[in-house]
């Protein structure tokens, strides 16, 4: 079914999510606007925004196939445990990179077919940088200007760059990557860690600590596409659509 989906259609609900996010990212007074939901996590105006054009737009492109996003995410598992394709949205990941204003967040639209991701896009609206792709398709990055690359991981790099969270780093993680030929360590915020692993500027990514399923699907596949691979720490497949939307620790690495 993935594969009849207008993927520039699905593309341009992206963009648009990420000019929404712009308009209020480059307004100070609304920009700084931030409620807390209940777990605690900000929720800003562009939250919101992104989120109304996403589900709007992929109602229209396929209202056959449900939504889970980060900002409607209360779907009981009863209703959701049979899908067989679901979309997992992230509106805006890394609202602490939004509020910091570094530039560092994403827009994150992933399709899961039988609980793994088999079609990523992450959108980067501050650069205007597109990543997109999938296992069976590929990957590529499509700039602000319209050129378009394929990605690969740096499949044989002898010595490996381990890429971090901005905002959520842990020792343990240090001591994972020394089983690995790190030589350097750099941070980014949202899902672009998963973007410098698929083109080559990372080798491995690993995450202690929990995330979410909308926070990490469109990053695995665009990985997948690029000849990446993402397990739980044991190795084990990383699967979506658990009866808690809540991630364990996982490693994503050249493969």
């Amino acid at each position: 079914m993935f594969m009849e989906i207008d993927l520039e259609k699905l593309l341009k609900i992206a963009i648009d999510a990420g000019e929404a996010i712009l308009v209020v990212y480059n307004n100070p007074q609304e920009a700084g606007l931030v409620k807390l939901k209940t777990d605690e996590s900000p929720l800003t105006l562009a939250d919101e925004a992104s989120h109304l054009i996403i589900q709007q737009g992929l109602e229209q492109l396929t209202p056959e196939i449900p939504i889970l996003s980060e900002e409607g995410a209360a779907i009981p598992y009863e209703e959701r445990q049979n899908w067989e394709y679901f979309w997992c949205v992230d509106p805006l990941d890394g609202t602490k990179e939004f509020i910091h204003r570094n530039g560092e967040f994403t827009v994150n639209i992933a399709l899961i077919h039988k609980n793994t991701p088999v079609l990523g896009v992450i959108y980067v609206p501050v650069t205007g940088d597109l990543y997109y792709g999938g296992l069976e398709m590929g990957s590529f990055k499509r700039t602000s200007t319209g050129e378009t690359k394929t990605l690969r991981v740096q499949a044989d790099a002898p010595e490996w760059i381990a890429i971090g969270s901005r905002s959520h780093a842990s020792p343990d993680e240090q001591a994972i990557l020394q089983n690995y030929p790190v030589v350097k360590s750099i941070s980014a915020g949202s899902s672009l860690k998963f973007c410098y692993v698929a083109e080559g500027k990372a080798h491995i990514y690993y995450r202690h600590g929990p995330t979410m399923e909308w926070d990490t699907a469109a990053g695995q596949a665009i990985v997948a596409g690029s000849g990446g691979i993402m397990t739980m720490p044991n190795g084990e497949p990383f699967r979506y659509n658990k009866s808690s939307l809540l991630n364990g620790g996982f490693i994503c690495k050249i493969n």
